[in-house]
């Protein structure tokens, strides 16, 4: 019983320093009223605080109305980098979305979320 909760701990000591490796400026947006047919951008930034150099392994929208691009190239120590996170605003209505972020040495991903009301447009 002492092992397996000295494991358990131990576990959740890893999962925890992983991801302090890299700090996000912000993990939520909100667009307020967005405009039916009109793209919604925004860019969140992370820094890598880590020793080594970080690389996404992938960014996965959970629908297809929202599209994150991300550079691929590794971020050194100290340095910054940015993944842009489009919702294509087709559908009228609140609106509540999630991008999991992969990055190659850690076991849980960062969870980006965008948000906010798509508007019809006047005539």
């Amino acid at each position: 019983m002492k092992s397996l909760f000295l494991s358990v701990f131990l576990l959740a000591g890893i999962s925890l320093f992983a991801q302090k490796d890299i700090k996000f400026n912000k993990t939520t947006h909100q667009f307020g009223k967005i405009k039916k047919g009109v793209p919604a951008t925004f860019v969140f930034t992370y820094t890598n605080e880590s020793a080594k150099p970080v690389v996404i392994e992938f960014a996965n929208a959970e629908c297809g109305c929202t599209k994150p691009v991300y550079n691929q190239a590794p971020t050194v120590k100290g340095k910054t980098s940015t993944i842009k996170v489009t919702y294509n605003a087709e559908s009228v209505g609140v609106f509540k979305k999630r991008v999991d972020v992969k990055f190659a040495h850690s076991n849980q991903p960062y969870i980006l979320t965008i948000e906010g009301e798509v508007v019809e447009t006047k005539k």
